[in-house]
């Protein structure tokens, strides 16, 4: 009876401790994720195991590149809100909307183009391994979502919106 006693409260007296350290583990854990809550690169060191000067050298392509982002973004917002104005207006010519679209579609594409120029120079700061990984997979997401779904639009001919 002492024994079980015994064995029990052991069992109770690990399982506690077992807890507590799990419990101040994690809290610290996410004190460290927490703390660096407007480093949005962070993500990029931990996925492709890049070093301090790695990070370092894709930190400043990265601080220089943002400004020319914002203003692609701000761009195409404006004409975005230009189209939806015309749209909801009611009145407008085809021409005059295509040409809105025209407007918008060329500054994406610019946009894009700078986002690949700058991944590409991101993959070059990387060791090479790792930056061929980064590069294939900022290319899937940068031109793979309107590849995948053109293809399957034109590829389905059971689509009410597929091309013959």
């Amino acid at each position: 009876m002492r024994r079980s006693l015994f064995i029990l409260l052991m069992v109770l007296l690990a399982g506690s401790a077992t807890a507590g350290l799990t419990s101040l583990l994690a809290r610290r854990v996410w004190a460290q994720y927490l703390a660096q809550p407007g480093d949005d690169l962070a993500w990029l060191r931990r996925e492709f195991r890049l070093s301090e000067a790695e990070l370092g050298a894709i930190r400043v392509l990265h601080a220089g590149y943002l400004p020319r982002c914002r203003d692609y973004c701000q761009r195409i917002g404006q004409r975005q809100g230009e189209l939806w104005a015309l749209l909801e207006s009611g009145g407008q010519a085809a021409q005059v909307i295509e040409a809105k679209l025209i407007a918008i579609g060329t500054l994406r594409a610019q946009c894009q183009a700078a986002m690949l120029q700058h991944f590409l120079e991101v993959s070059q700061a990387m060791p090479p391994g790792q930056g061929q990984r980064y590069l294939a997979e900022m290319r899937r997401l940068t031109l793979g979502f309107h590849e995948r779904f053109e293809q399957e639009m034109a590829a389905d001919p059971a689509s009410p919106h597929a091309h013959p």
